[in-house]
């Protein structure tokens, strides 16, 4: 199984961008797919994570109303639209599925996910 992250770049506060998570070599129809963020000299951070059967998806505090997570299974793809965003936001965005459907617990521990993408660069300047 495969995870290639892209959509990364560099953006002015307040600005938008778009990433995209696709994957191969698996499925992930009972799982669910999560990301991730990590700054320099930071832990991996939770961001989002939905299910690929449909369902309520979860969104950390920090990005709750500017971020959008959104899936297209017939692409294998999911895609996280971030809008408004802060300098804070920068880091390397990690896209990760796990097989197994999570329970809400473990959803927002990278341990959970047995797939991860390289990441992606999102910088935003201030």
């Amino acid at each position: 199984v495969q995870l290639q992250a892209s959509g990364g770049g560099l953006v002015q506060a307040g600005g938008s961008l778009t990433l995209s998570c696709s994957s191969s070599g698996g499925t992930f129809s009972s799982g669910n797919m999560g990301w991730f963020r990590q700054a320099p000299g930071q832990e991996r951070e939770f961001v989002v994570v939905i299910r690929w059967s449909g369902g309520p998806t979860y969104y950390a505090d920090s990005v709750k109303d500017r971020f959008t997570i959104s899936r297209d299974n017939t692409k294998n793809t999911v895609y996280l639209q971030m809008n408004n965003l802060k300098p804070e936001d920068t880091a390397v965005y990690y896209c990760a599925a796990s097989t197994r459907r999570l329970i809400i617990s473990t959803m927002t521990d990278p341990a959970a996910y047995a797939y991860w993408g390289q990441g992606t660069q999102v910088t935003v300047s201030s």
